[in-house]
């Protein structure tokens, strides 16, 4: 299901308008939505044609929908194994704390989930349920060390506002290890592409923790808690864990971390209808740790072709791509696969996990040709 602009704004949920190139809202697509209350909704793929994901476009996923923000004066609580607790305002952040700015790609763990065969539970994400953005804010890492860690410090665990709508529903609280929270990379975001965060994207303060995956991008953060251990609790100890590689026994879990590499056809779109000639092939590719490093291209399950990247190159981030080809009158399956600095390459399907998680399987779309 898609909702148009008007629906958007008529509910009362209008997004921000992020800074970077975008098209008018006649021409733009509308987001796909999956669920409507907590809202969970993916981008369609024919917008990844751009390096930065409008805010408008930017897909949407939270486990009890956002807090009511705006009410009271935003505090984040710092605490655990650290020398000096705290409570730091927005306005600390902005004017205690070097300002920096990351590029990178937010992707929830289970985009792709629709492809697993036999199907798995959870939403059922196609494409779209990711997004590059420009985030800023201030590194982690500067607030840590300024409060000061303790010897047995080895987790930082992070809860954020959307609180559970019952009781006996698990609060999302999650934790990530120390020498993940101390990169450079990894930020207190209070801007999205240029402007304040929106509420839907985690604003006014989320984490943001480039090349992992966006079950560890906390929304509305409201505390940090520094410990000697993983967080406790459903969502981080059931949920969001995948067999550890070589496992023999089920219950040999580890947390969801990093991504794998993926590429995606932006452009055509399946089901596109043109005549015979030359058209541009174009998307976007991303990994985890590392850079994509090459694109393949192929027609009709024939040889792959080397594809351009192109655009901007920014670790964490995702990289445009593009191949012209010249496609003859009948139906043709396009094809796209990704190969990163580590040597990894999409696969024709991922294997088959219970939650559905991290599907980076062969991108392929279907057109006519008159």
């Amino acid at each position: 299901m898609q909702w148009t602009r008007r629906e958007w704004i008529g509910g009362g949920i209008g997004l921000a308008i992020g800074a970077g190139p975008a098209r008018s809202w006649a021409d733009d697509p509308d987001l796909i939505v999956r669920n409507r209350r907590p809202l969970d909704a993916e981008t369609p793929a024919e917008a990844f044609d751009r390096w930065s994901t409008p805010d408008r476009l930017f897909f949407v996923r939270s486990h009890f929908g956002p807090p009511a923000v705006g009410l009271s004066p935003w505090r984040l609580g710092l605490g655990g194994l650290i020398e000096r607790q705290a409570s730091l305002s927005l306005e600390d952040l902005r004017k205690d704390y070097e300002q920096v700015t990351v590029p990178a790609v937010a992707q929830c763990s289970g985009n792709g989930r629709a492809y697993f065969e036999p199907k798995v539970p959870g939403v059922a994400w196609g494409r779209g349920a990711v997004g590059n953005a420009e985030w800023g804010g201030v590194r982690l890492k500067d607030v840590l060390d300024r409060a000061g860690l303790k010897a047995k410090a080895a987790h930082v665990h992070l809860l954020g506002a959307d609180g559970p709508p019952n009781p006996k529903t698990p609060a999302f609280f999650r934790s990530i290890p120390l020498d993940r929270a101390l990169d450079a990379g990894t930020i207190l975001a209070t801007t999205m592409n240029g402007a304040d965060l929106p509420v839907l994207h985690g604003g006014p303060l989320r984490l943001v923790v480039p090349g992992w995956a966006a079950n560890h991008w906390i929304k509305w953060l409201r505390s940090i808690t520094v410990a000697d251990a993983e967080a406790p609790g459903f969502y981080m100890q059931t949920a969001y864990r995948l067999p550890r590689p070589g496992a023999t026994r089920p219950d040999d879990l580890v947390p969801v971390t990093t991504l794998n590499v993926k590429s995606l056809i932006a452009l055509p779109t399946t089901g596109a209808r043109f005549p015979a000639g030359r058209v541009t092939l174009r998307g976007v590719a991303w990994t985890g740790p590392g850079r994509v490093a090459s694109m393949d291209v192929s027609i009709d399950s024939g040889p792959w072709a080397p594809a351009e990247l192109h655009g901007p190159d920014h670790p964490g981030s995702w990289r445009l791509w593009r191949h012209p080809l010249d496609l003859k009158p009948g139906r043709h399956t396009l094809a796209a696969r990704a190969t990163d600095s580590h040597g990894h390459t999409q696969p024709d399907r991922t294997p088959w996990n219970k939650s559905g998680y991290l599907w980076n399987g062969i991108d392929r779309v279907t057109v006519d040709i008159a």
